[in-house]
């Protein structure tokens, strides 16, 4: 007898700081007509102080506002909408820690090179996340590889593209709970 998996209630749109989180989020939550949980919102004022100052979170920094972010996650399924939170989740405990909010999460994690990540970063005049903090993104990165539910996408491509792969995975993934949007 063959287990069927759950459908996919949420995603996370994962990767290092100037992969293009948001901005694939965003697009993706309207493509399928998510709720859209911008994560760095929700960093406590402390992070946010420690970042502007060029210092590097720790775990410990990063467990609560993980842990909120997951129940972030679970309300919004609770209520039975679809939800897509942009994360950086760099860490599989990161990963587990938003898992345990919501067991059906998939992640699409955005690959970037350091080059690309500190480019689009040093760009950004409106983003408390300074460009000399991407190496540290970069060091504490475990990529999601043989974890179940990722798509790995190229943080380079055109932004229309990604979300174009990201449905098609969401779509292959939940098989008749699709969402042709």
């Amino acid at each position: 007898m063959q287990c069927m998996q759950e459908p996919m209630r949420a995603i996370v749109v994962m990767g290092v700081s100037g992969c293009g989180k948001s901005s694939v989020a965003k697009a993706l939550s309207e493509r399928i007509g998510a709720r859209m949980i911008e994560g760095d919102a929700y960093h406590p004022e402390q992070n946010v102080q420690k970042m502007k100052a060029g210092i590097a979170l720790t775990d410990a920094d990063r467990q609560g506002w993980l842990e909120h972010l997951s129940g972030e996650l679970a309300k919004v399924v609770a209520s039975g909408h679809i939800a897509v939170l942009a994360c950086s989740a760099l860490k599989r405990r990161y990963r587990d820690t938003l898992r345990s909010g919501v067991a059906e999460l998939g992640f699409v994690f955005l690959d970037v090179s350091p080059e690309v990540a500190l480019q689009r970063v040093g760009l950004r005049s409106d983003h408390f996340m300074p460009a000399t903090l991407v190496e540290s993104q970069f060091r504490d990165l475990e990529p999601p590889t043989g974890e179940a539910r990722v798509l790995r996408a190229n943080g380079n491509e055109p932004l229309q593209l990604i979300i174009d792969q990201a449905l098609h995975w969401w779509n292959t993934s939940n098989g008749p709970n699709r969402i042709d949007r």
